[in-house]
């Protein structure tokens, strides 16, 4: 499947390629969207994670081109806080179960409308900041009324490359995934 060609991104709406285009900020849940949702509790009460290595690379693609990413999560874990770090990420919101108004803070933060913010989650704690967001996307495997409120539901599920996909798609609507793609290919 060529990436570069829109239609991989089997886009329902001309839309949601237009709204991408105007995306200068990514916003993502973490549990169910960069992870699988499974939590991982060690002998001495530690939790992990695990992150999917394509959305890593998604999300450095993004910086790459000038386009901001952050977290906002209900959880706190000191592995997300190592994961952000790992990826540059510095907007990470822990904690907060409040995620629209996490998003309006953020895009305050960014001197930008919500309008220019694409918001991706998978439950139902994540549809006030996918109200406000100009792009709202849902994982394959997100909740039914996710689903339904979004603007495109990714082909993916949540940690297995689901955020790398919207990645590509904000990338390919601003014309840059092109020259990534050389220069990383």
């Amino acid at each position: 499947m060529d990436r570069r060609n829109p239609a991989y991104f089997d886009m329902p709406e001309e839309s949601v390629w237009e709204r991408a285009q105007a995306v200068s900020l990514l916003v993502s849940d973490v549990d169910g969207v960069l992870t699988d949702g499974s939590v991982y509790t060690g002998a001495d009460g530690e939790t992990l994670k695990a992150f999917h290595i394509h959305d890593g690379k998604g999300i450095r693609l993004l910086q790459d081109a000038g386009i901001a990413v952050a977290w906002i999560t209900a959880r706190a874990s000191a592995a997300l806080e190592r994961r952000a770090g790992e990826l540059g990420v510095t907007d990470l919101i822990q904690g907060s179960r409040a995620k629209g108004a996490a998003l309006a803070t953020l895009c305050e933060e960014h001197g930008i409308a919500p309008g220019a913010a694409a918001f991706i989650g998978d439950d139902l704690v994540d549809l006030p900041a996918m109200a406000a967001a100009g792009l709202s996307v849902a994982v394959a495997d997100a909740h039914p009324s996710v689903q339904a409120r979004a603007d495109w539901v990714t082909r993916r599920p949540g940690g297995r490359g689901a955020v790398r996909e919207l990645c590509e798609l904000i990338l390919a609507a601003q014309g840059h995934l092109d020259a990534l793609i050389d220069d990383h290919g």
